[in-house]
């Protein structure tokens, strides 16, 4: 029987970009190679599961803030159908007109259509991707990331919004502060993650951390386009593998 996740699914975000947000299960990110991320392991195959679990926190939206974020270890892509079926149903219900939805880079062909989904009901999309940093040798190298250009333009062409990785062996303030700028660029939103320790091999640098603390965070943390995560549940959502929902 697969480990599951028991975490907070559902939180308000009232700070920067006020939104709602719902942590939803899929079945898992496709690629799972990235040599620092185990989210995957928040995935059943298991569809009606899934949607059980998907529609009892779906239940909490209120449309408090006229938005949603939606995440899902993975890609919009890795959630059954009467999921996404049932995300249109609560926006049109309590009045959401924008929502947000991560996507690997290997799925952006997927993702025009799936604006149109949500267009034919008056709903914007923003989409997010995982790029951790501008430096493709670094990020295809290191990493592992499966990000196949070199270019944040081309980036751009499908992504609205960006998530960036520091904290990492290898990273200095004037590389971790490059792709901070790069992202504010290039994209509407930059989202930085402090690099957690979990399970995979590249680990936490307590010492790029504290430069980052003490150089960058005080630079960027009153920008209204850039959220910081000094802890992977600073959004409300999120924890630790405990026992099955």
């Amino acid at each position: 029987m697969m480990e599951d996740f028991n975490p907070n699914r559902y939180a308000v975000i009232d700070a920067k970009n006020p939104r709602e947000i719902v942590m939803l299960r899929g079945h898992g990110c496709t690629w799972r190679r990235c040599r620092f991320c185990d989210y995957h392991l928040d995935s059943s195959k298991d569809e009606a599961a899934n949607f059980a679990l998907n529609q009892k926190h779906l239940k909490k939206v209120t449309g408090v803030h006229g938005k949603l974020e939606v995440i899902n270890s993975g890609s919009f892509v890795d959630l059954d159908e009467q999921t996404v079926a049932l995300i249109e149903q609560v926006c049109l219900k309590h009045g959401i007109k924008q929502v947000h939805f991560e996507c690997h880079w290997r799925h952006r062909n997927e993702i025009a259509d799936f604006r149109k989904r949500f267009a034919a009901h008056d709903i914007e999309l923003k989409i997010k991707t995982g790029v951790e940093t501008f430096d493709s040798l670094f990020r295809e190298s290191y990493l592992d990331k499966g990000i196949t250009t070199d270019s944040p333009e081309e980036i751009a062409e499908y992504f609205d919004e960006v998530c960036l990785l520091q904290g990492i062996p290898g990273q200095t303030a004037k590389s971790m502060d490059s792709d901070i700028q790069t992202g504010l660029k290039h994209f509407e939103r930059v989202c930085i993650n402090i690099m957690q320790e979990n399970g995979r091999p590249i680990k936490p640098d307590p010492g790029v951390i504290r430069i980052f603390s003490q150089e960058l965070y005080p630079k960027y943390i009153n920008d209204s386009r850039v959220d910081i995560l000094m802890e992977n549940t600073a959004f409300g959502v999120g924890g630790v593998v405990t026992h099955a929902e």
